[in-house]
């Protein structure tokens, strides 16, 4: 998927483009009004880069998925916010070019859908509760790469791998419905099981 979506100028175009949203949208730039350091969005790039197969440069330079998810715990719930998010990130998809792909545009929603609705809006009530050691947790054309025993260092249990695209209450995915070919069968997005428990 990085490589699909323009490698390292990509995803810095990617993160730029959403950041200029955000900060234009009055829900979502709230939790920038505390400030955010001068390379936030080339640090964003290096995330999503992981994150989506790219080289470990924000694991080797800036943190773990452990000071990531802190960063966006202990805010209490926050689900408009995080819808806007998410809208502002399909914009972002949108601006770069990226959304003319229709199957690219999909995945690359459903990883940021997921990453903000479960693994930075996890830890609602302390950044103390997140636990120590985590990854940052790999996406794949196929969605959430299961975690490998030892991901989560600190009393050797795995992370929480929750999917869930489309909560209750939530947004659906964009664009609805979407279906795909996974081997030789087709199955829509919505009807996949979630890949763990929460």
């Amino acid at each position: 998927m990085y490589e699909a979506a323009g490698g390292a100028d990509g995803m810095l175009r990617l993160a730029r483009a959403w950041h200029a949203r955000v900060m234009a949208d009055e829900d979502v730039s709230h939790a920038f009004s505390h400030g955010y350091h001068p390379e936030h969005t080339e640090r964003l790039a290096a995330y999503w880069a992981e994150a989506l197969g790219g080289p470990s440069t924000y694991t080797d330079l800036y943190g773990d998925e452990t000071s990531v998810v802190r960063m966006h715990s202990g805010n209490g719930p926050h689900e408009e916010m995080d819808r806007r998010a998410i809208a502002c990130f399909d914009q972002a998809l949108a601006d770069t070019g990226l959304a003319r792909d229709d199957r690219l545009r999909q995945v690359l929603h459903d990883y940021f859908a997921w990453a903000t609705t479960t693994t930075m809006a996890r830890y609602h009530r302390s950044a103390d509760d997140v636990p120590n050691g985590l990854r940052i947790p790999h996406w794949s054309w196929d969605g959430l790469v299961p975690a490998r025993t030892g991901e989560l260092k600190d009393r050797g249990r795995l992370p929480r791998t929750a999917v869930t695209v489309h909560p209750r209450g939530g947004f659906p995915p964009f664009p609805e419905p979407q279906e795909r070919e996974t081997g030789t069968r087709r199955i829509r997005r919505q009807d996949r099981a979630p890949a763990g428990g929460r």
